[in-house]
């Protein structure tokens, strides 16, 4: 049994925003997904950190999740900035019974346990230069109270990890806010999507003030799955 994590999926398979136009690693992605999604196996989790889908609905989102579901092992998705197809937990749930996926969980103000560690996380923010410093700071503090109700919803976990979609630091720009929070709760590590291309090379990775970052956009580590644990 193991723990993985991948972000940015970005499926298409009923909409017409395929990542294959923007070439590179990104050609023939579907497949390089399903593929690196085979050294799962049934009893392993992976998180998925946002942009799973270009879907604008959930009905629109349906074939890109069926995709998901028959991957190998339990899935765990959260939020990304291209998730439009996003809605409320209870009505996400309810969409997922009734059509028969059983392997995604949601990740939205609660945690999740894997043996004794803690699945933690949000989509997270980074300051959008289109809205006001008011806007940004209300997407800010929402954002910090969903990890927040995250991490207490892990209690006792001896180990609490986070995943978000927005890197907690990128280029110059630190979230301390997140970051705040996450010192407040012990956390050690967490993993991050978003990034991709050119952006890569400004990823912050690595041990900064007590906490290991990582970034696991799918183009970054080759579509295959990172493992955490």
């Amino acid at each position: 049994m193991a723990l993985y994590a991948i972000g940015d999926l970005h499926l298409s398979l009923s909409t017409d925003k395929p990542m294959d136009i923007f070439g590179g690693g990104w050609v023939n992605y579907v497949e390089k997904i399903k593929t690196g999604f085979q050294i799962l196996s049934a009893e392993d989790t992976c998180v998925l950190c946002g942009d799973v889908s270009w879907g604008m609905d959930l009905d629109e989102s349906l074939e890109d999740l069926l995709f998901i579901d028959a991957l190998p092992g339990r899935k765990i998705i959260l939020k990304g900035n291209h998730d439009y197809w996003w809605n409320t937990a209870a009505k996400m749930k309810a969409f997922f019974e009734a059509k028969g996926i059983k392997s995604i969980d949601i990740l939205h103000n609660n945690s999740f346990r894997y043996d004794d560690v803690a699945i933690c996380g949000t989509r997270g923010w980074l300051a959008d230069e289109e809205l006001s410093a008011t806007q940004n700071g209300k997407i800010m503090a929402r954002e910090t109270l969903r990890l927040r109700a995250s991490l207490q919803a892990a209690g006792d976990a001896n180990v609490k990890l986070c995943f978000f979609h927005y890197p907690p630091r990128f280029k110059n720009t630190v979230c301390h806010d997140i970051i705040s929070v996450m010192n407040e709760y012990g956390v050690k590590n967490c993993m991050y999507g978003h990034l991709h291309g050119e952006g890569h090379r400004l990823a912050v990775r690595g041990l900064v003030e007590g906490i290991d970052y990582e970034i696991v956009s799918a183009d970054f580590i080759g579509f295959i799955p990172q493992r955490v644990i």
